[in-house]
């Protein structure tokens, strides 16, 4: 998965902005202006940021190696994820979704009230 597939699949979701608030290193997805994904630019293998549930970011750390707490960010909340190919197929696309849908839910309802929540099987019309 490369860096253009993650951050193509990511504007797929609807009223999602990028910008690199944190320098040219940093690359940040939003909705409404909240930040779902983070993209470390400058490292290989690639390193994605994501919020996530706090009861599933544990089990995902437990389960697979490449999950880890949120570099540089709150660990509760938020999980690193590197090495994305040895993931299953679809995860990472789920993991994407699942963060949307985090930052949805915490998003004013006058903002919410035209958004619905993303399928965490959610393909943005590409296969990849």
């Amino acid at each position: 998965m490369t860096l253009e597939d993650l951050r193509r699949f990511a504007l797929s979701l609807p009223d999602t902005s990028e910008d690199m608030p944190f320098g040219p290193d940093i690359l940040a997805l939003r909705l409404h202006g909240k930040i779902f994904m983070l993209i470390n630019l400058d490292v290989m293998p690639l390193r994605i940021n994501l919020k996530c549930n706090p009861t599933r970011a544990v089990e995902l750390r437990a389960l697979y190696p490449q999950v880890t707490p949120g570099w540089h960010m709150n660990k509760k909340h938020w999980n690193s994820v590197t090495e994305l190919e040895l993931l299953p197929r679809g995860l990472v696309r789920s993991l994407i979704c699942h963060s949307y849908n985090c930052v949805l839910s915490s998003l004013p309802m006058k903002e919410r009230k035209s958004l619905y929540p993303v399928e965490e099987s959610y393909t943005g019309g590409k296969s990849w």
